[in-house]
């Protein structure tokens, strides 16, 4: 599932290499407009709403933070 993500996130940014990083946002990888993107990326694909509560650095920080965000709203890994 992993993959998955990682496959959306390269979408967005094919020139970082998430997969090294534990800090998307701290290593420049990420920035607000790319979670926003990667937000709308998540519900096409996984046919998730994720709040505007949710929508916080924190929860995009690297694959575990995703991972865990989408846990939370039950979608399968």
């Amino acid at each position: 599932m992993t993959d998955r993500i990682v496959g959306l996130l390269q979408e967005i940014r094919p020139e970082s290499d998430f997969a090294a990083s534990r800090d998307f946002l701290g290593d420049g990888l990420l920035d607000s407009f790319d979670m926003i993107a990667l937000v709308a990326a998540l519900d096409a694909v996984f046919r998730v709403s994720i709040e505007g509560v949710d929508i916080v650095p924190q929860n995009f920080q690297n694959l575990d933070a995703i991972a865990a965000l989408l846990r939370k709203y039950r979608v399968a890994l």
